[in-house]
């Protein structure tokens, strides 16, 4: 299959996980778009792409790898909980970012 195509199912995958959350999200059903956007099924299209495309030890490597990226999603999550009916949501939204990247780029750090 060409690397286009394949890029290019990858890319669908990924526009209809948030599509469906958006959805979901919106009709004010949380816990649903929650599931939807946290449920492995990007994780694990991931894991199956990067076995057909890299073998055993490149889908190892990043299974491990991904597990250092919960504390950071943890605290971006977190502050968007506490911080969202005190600053709105683009400040909000900012913030969490900001703080995903400062606990990634500390934890890049601490890793070396």
């Amino acid at each position: 299959m060409p690397e286009l195509i394949k890029y290019g199912i990858y890319f669908l995958i990924g526009g209809i996980v948030v599509s469906v959350s958006t959805y979901l999200g919106a009709k004010g059903e949380g816990f649903w778009a929650a599931l939807a956007s946290t449920f492995p099924a990007i994780t694990g299209v991931t894991f199956v792409l990067i076995y057909l495309n890299g073998g055993y030890d490149a889908t190892l490597i990043y299974a491990k790898n991904l597990l250092w990226f919960v504390p950071p999603w943890l605290a971006y999550v977190g502050f968007m909980i506490v911080a969202l009916t005190h600053l709105g949501f683009w400040v909000t939204m900012v913030g969490s970012l900001v703080i995903y990247m400062s606990c990634v780029g500390l934890l890049r750090l601490a890793l070396r």
